[in-house]
Parts: structure tokens; sequence; C-alpha cells
């Protein structure tokens, strides 16, 4: 299967707090290893070969991009909308969807992740990973686990859209993302009997997928991932430390 990517880079219309604090327009122009963080994402998707083309979902005021054979798309303001929009812009599935600011992804974690989309059957499918501490890199950082009654997991920010009705996912994804401050109307979103069951601890992975696929109408399913850096997105000063530690011992200068 050939794929298109969508990064993700623009920002909320009230900013981001962590690219104030490093003096950047935004937060995927934060420098790491002496590179924009984007330009980490957009090398390891470049090196990807089952990937063809890459867009980049950027604010139009946004600095320049690095090089690069990448079509610049305009954000629209909030994650699931700029997914919506490149969803339709790039003419539909096979979509990859990730975040520009995930500097440690690595092309064999998302050659191996995309791989594994394409065996499930499902139409829409997330990356996940164990967050179990033992499974950590050192001096890793804590990220932020779903407790399953199977176990915890985090989200990696690599989500496949294999078939045109994954789009019915991405509109459920916009309808909870107005939500997203309102608890109890999210909740009875996704559904009261699931929403108590995951807060009591009872709920397991696969029955949160086939609650999932009932509320879409879409098949979906997720990938386990074995690569632990793939939780480890920049979102807080100690995540940004965790990742310019990390990227200076690959990259040494």
């Amino acid at each position: 299967m050939r794929w298109q990517a969508l990064v993700l880079a623009g920002e909320r219309p009230e900013g981001d707090p962590l690219a104030a604090t490093e003096g950047v327009p935004a937060k995927a122009f934060i420098d790491i290893a002496g590179q924009p963080m984007i330009a980490h994402v957009l090398k390891t998707l470049s090196d990807v070969p089952t990937i063809e083309t890459i867009s980049v979902s950027v604010s139009p005021d946004a600095p320049a991009l690095p090089s690069g054979p990448w079509r610049r798309l305009a954000a629209a303001p909030g994650p699931s909308a700029s997914v919506r929009e490149g969803f339709d812009a790039l003419g539909g599935a096979p979509l990859l969807v990730t975040t520009a600011d995930h500097p440690l992804l690595r092309p064999a974690t998302v050659e191996d992740f995309l791989k594994r989309a394409a065996a499930t059957g499902a139409a829409a499918i997330a990356g996940i990973a164990r967050g179990q501490v033992a499974a950590q890199p050192p001096g890793a950082p804590p990220r932020t686990i779903l407790r399953f009654r199977d176990g915890g997991v985090g989200g990696c920010n690599l989500f496949a859209l294999v078939r045109p009705e994954a789009s019915g996912v991405v509109d459920f994804w916009q309808r909870l993302e107005v939500m997203r401050k309102r608890p109890a109307a999210l909740a009875l979103a996704i559904g009261p009997l699931t929403a108590a069951s995951f807060q009591f601890g009872r709920l397991t992975l696969a029955n949160a997928e086939k609650a999932l696929a009932r509320k879409t109408g879409v098949a979906v399913a997720t990938v386990m991932l074995d690569d632990p850096l793939a939780l480890h997105d920049v979102d807080k000063p100690a995540h940004l430390a965790f990742a310019r530690e990390r990227l200076r011992d690959r990259h040494p200068r």
C-alpha cells in the first residue's frame, strides 16, 4: 500500500505556552538539535519508502517550512478540523496522520505501524504503546496513560485512515473536540455506559474499539507498537528537555 502523509503543525487560537516560552511563533518551530522540531518529523517520514507524498497543515502566518518536497496546507482552528480538511484536499485515503511535535518518531516505527494498520482490515487505525514505567527509556518524563482493564496504554499520534469511510471517525472526533471542556456532554457523546465502564477500570481495549465502531459506523482498530519512544511527543518543558537530550545523543555535533 502506498501512503500520503499529513503532518499537523497548526496552533489553537489561544496559542501554545511552550512556543511562547521558547520565543517562536508556533510549537513546530521550536529548536531541537539545531533544527526546528518539525524538520525531524519530516525527515522521518521522508525515510519511509511507502510514503509517497507529505503535506503539512500549518497556520498561514507560520514561518517557512524546512526545504523539501512537501505541500503546505492551511490549518483549520483545531486538529480534527485540520484532518478533515486535509483528508478532503488530498483526495482521501489511504492517509497517515501524525503531528509536528513528534521529533523522536523513527522511520522503522512508522513502517511497522503502516504495515500492521493495513493488515487489520479496519478503516481507521490508531497507534498505541504500553505505558509501563519499566518499558520507558531512562529519564523519560511521565506520559498520559489510559487505564483499561487489560493494561495501560498511551497514544502515539499515529493514525491511519485506510478507506474513504474513515472520514466518519474524523467527523466524530470533531464533535468530541467541541465538547472537550464539557465532561458531561463528552460522556454522553461517547456513551454513558462506556464512559462509566472506563472510569471504573472495567473497559477493555477491545470493547472500547467496538464502542467507537458503533458510534461512528466505521471499522476501527488499534495497533500496539513496540517502540516506547513513540509515546513521547512534546507538550511540556520536561518533554522538550527529553527530546533534546535524545536527539543530541542521536545526532552529536
